[in-house]
């Protein structure tokens, strides 16, 4: 295993440090690491807040910022965040509105999300993201697993938070994102979690994972490597024949971890003119390593049918570590 560490065990601890030093301007992290919050806050607006298991950044960390999640919980890695975290989080951002979860679909975050809101005596909702079409259920769900979409619903739903909107409006609008946005993967190698220090899974030279999860869940089947093109058809055929309806849309390729810039942009090409074949026109775009899997290679696709409404949430402006336009 080659990584950059220094000892295995205070890998998330010294990465936490070194984000929250660097974004200095936009986050302030909480005590004992618990959470990273917006360092300012706005009155009356409802806190946004999400989380999971490291490993995936810039997922959840990276969207804390004016437009998107007002604080995000670090789990360890692949672990789920504890509730005493989304607590701590609550009490930080809340400003008098209410608060909103913003939680994946895996049984340790659902399980601990929903404690949270039990115990943390204010006024919460919760939205939970299951974008993944690739199978009903997989390792630590029950139902579709909550991927690359997440990003979809917290800077839409962020946007809208930035302008007022009450909790129960906004709880509505991050179910409506999430049953307008499917997504579906492929892993061409697995990731390597630096505890264990070897592969998660083993995939053959010439294979690739088909609906690959962002934990290295197994996905549809095993395949021999295919070309981007053939790739891109089969991910956008299974998005498709998931979808409610046809229109407009937002596209976003997203990479798993160590993929390069050069191939998302290249399923990018391959996916739009897919998706053209089946009536979805292309009208807003994402790409790059944004919900990763540490060292995976391979990407995802998230298809998210826009409305006007959509469509300017989406455009206003944001400015986190990770996404930053119109500010």
């Amino acid at each position: 295993m080659k990584k950059l560490v220094n000892d295995v065990s205070d890998v998330l601890a010294e990465s936490i440090d070194g984000f929250a030093a660097a974004h200095a301007d936009i986050v302030t992290l909480g005590d004992q690491r618990k959470f990273i919050r917006r360092k300012d806050l706005k009155p009356g607006t409802v806190g946004l807040i999400s989380g999971g298991g490291s490993g995936h950044e810039p997922l959840h960390a990276g969207f804390v910022g004016h437009g998107m999640l007002h604080a995000a919980c670090p789990g360890q890695i692949f672990t789920s965040p504890t509730p005493d975290q989304m607590i701590a989080a609550a009490e930080a951002v809340d400003t008098g509105a209410g608060i909103l979860f913003v939680v994946k679909n895996y049984e340790g975050d659902v399980m601990n999300f929903e404690m949270a809101s039990e115990m943390c005596g204010r006024e919460v909702a919760t939205v939970l993201t299951n974008d993944d079409v690739a199978v009903e259920d997989s390792l630590y769900t029950t139902g579709r697993r909550g991927v690359a979409g997440t990003l979809v619903v917290e800077k839409i739903v962020g946007a809208a938070a930035e302008q007022g909107r009450g909790l129960q409006e906004l709880k509505a609008l991050g179910d409506k994102v999430n049953a307008a946005t499917h997504s579906m993967g492929v892993a061409l190698t697995s990731c390597t979690v630096p505890a264990a220090g070897k592969p998660t899974f083993n995939l053959g030279e010439d294979e690739m994972e088909i609906g690959v999860g962002i934990h290295g869940e197994p996905g549809r089947r095993r395949e021999k490597i295919m070309p981007a093109d053939a790739i891109a058809e089969e991910m956008v055929a299974a998005i498709t024949h998931d979808m409610p309806g046809k229109g407009k849309a937002l596209v976003f390729v997203n990479g798993f971890g160590a993929t390069p810039a050069m191939e998302l942009y290249l399923m990018y090409h391959s996916a739009c003119t897919q998706l053209e074949k089946h009536g979805i026109e292309p009208v807003r775009s994402l790409v790059g390593s944004y919900v990763t899997s540490l060292d995976m290679a391979g990407c995802s696709i998230t298809v998210t049918l826009l409305d006007d409404d959509l469509t300017k949430l989406w455009d206003a402006p944001v400015h986190t570590a990770a996404m930053r336009w119109g500010v």
